[in-house]
């Protein structure tokens, strides 16, 4: 069975994709993007497969 890891980052719009593609380099998958606490700021939802 797979087995996952999250994380969840914020994005800042004006540098959305540097950190998208920092978080992909190191084996993230974006699972989904949600409003952060202001508009300006979004968080990222990530998995990976779980190295045991």
């Amino acid at each position: 069975m797979t087995k996952w890891e999250y994380a969840t980052a914020p994005l800042l719009i004006h540098n959305t994709k540097m950190i998208l593609d920092t978080w992909g380099e190191d084996g993230w998958e974006l699972v989904t993007v949600l409003p952060g606490q202001n508009q300006d700021q979004l968080v990222a939802y990530f998995k990976r497969e779980k190295q045991d």
